[in-house]
């Protein structure tokens, strides 16, 4: 029963935490910590979550949550009889786990298969161009820039975006989508993406999946403002938002008109970095997150 409780807390606990986060605006003075917090509160909780529920369906057995699972696996008899409420949080605790299993497997392929796609699409309609080497250029009006991610990743662009910036501001939208493909952002999302699959009446997971969104593109932008002038990323930022642009295909990574004007006010007034003991505090806050539930699966408090 203690084990169940502590789990219950946790989640609990990460569900509060990532309801905070939410409206918490230091995240955008340090986008990729706040990204890391995220990715521990999301795998704190969904093993806290099916933890509890597993934890008290194994305590017949009276061991951890894990050597309760293989014992159950094995066939072996619990120390005491099973009653229904043991029963029916069993069951629960494995539908829970495989239903988030399944939605991250059925997330990762439909991103492969849309890629695979977009890929075979690229081929045929789009070009190279001489003026901007390693970049498919799409001959459309509308101001479009994004990047297929993957191994074979690729950087696009339209001929509509191409007429709206200069050569200044183009590098740096290139430097943006370079970000992107070298950080591997698509997995960053790929579990928020799988969450909100299973939980789409969730009013934090969809903001959650909104917010890390945004992070994403600030930590992108932190890392094209190491090769460009931010002024210059604001300024396309800006012509990109009022162009009527085109939204990047599903499955791939690209510029947004949401959320334009906070990305530019942090590129223009960049607000100074957390403190050196709030970083620490945050990763500190963060790998316990991620070790504890594990710990708690495996231990019988």
């Amino acid at each position: 029963m203690i084990t169940a409780a502590a789990l219950a807390a946790l989640a609990t606990a990460c569900a509060i935490g990532s309801w905070r986060l939410t409206t918490a605006r230091w995240t955008y003075r340090a986008p990729r910590l706040a990204i890391i917090l995220w990715q521990s509160l999301g795998v704190a909780w969904g093993l806290a979550t099916t933890g509890a529920m597993l934890a008290f369906g194994v305590q017949p057995y009276g061991i951890g949550v894990l050597p309760g699972l293989v014992a159950f696996v094995q066939g072996e008899a619990p120390g005491t009889a099973w009653d229904p409420l043991h029963v029916l949080a069993m069951i629960a605790g494995l539908t829970s786990l495989t239903v988030l299993v399944v939605v991250l497997i059925s997330a990762g392929v439909h991103a492969l298969r849309a890629r695979r796609r977009h890929r075979t699409l690229l081929a045929l309609i789009s070009r190279d161009d001489p003026g901007v080497p390693g970049v498919r250029v799409l001959d459309h009006p509308g101001a479009a820039a994004y990047c297929v991610p993957g191994l074979r990743s690729q950087v696009v662009v339209s001929e509509g975006a191409l007429r709206l910036w200069s050569r200044d501001e183009l590098a740096a939208v290139l430097a943006h989508e370079a970000a992107h493909v070298r950080e591997r952002h698509d997995l960053v999302l790929l579990p928020f993406a799988a969450l909100r699959r299973a939980l789409p009446w969730s009013k934090v997971v969809c903001e959650a999946q909104e917010q890390v969104e945004l992070l994403i593109e600030m930590a992108a932008d932190d890392r094209a403002r190491r090769y460009c002038s931010p002024r210059r990323l604001a300024t396309a930022l800006l012509r990109f938002g009022t162009a009527g642009a085109m939204p990047a295909p599903s499955g791939m990574l690209g510029l947004h008109a949401s959320n334009v004007m906070a990305r530019v006010d942090r590129l223009i007034k960049p607000a100074p970095e957390l403190p050196r003991r709030a970083r620490a505090g945050i990763v500190a806050l963060s790998v316990t997150l991620v070790t504890s539930t594990p710990f708690l699966w495996i231990i019988q408090l």
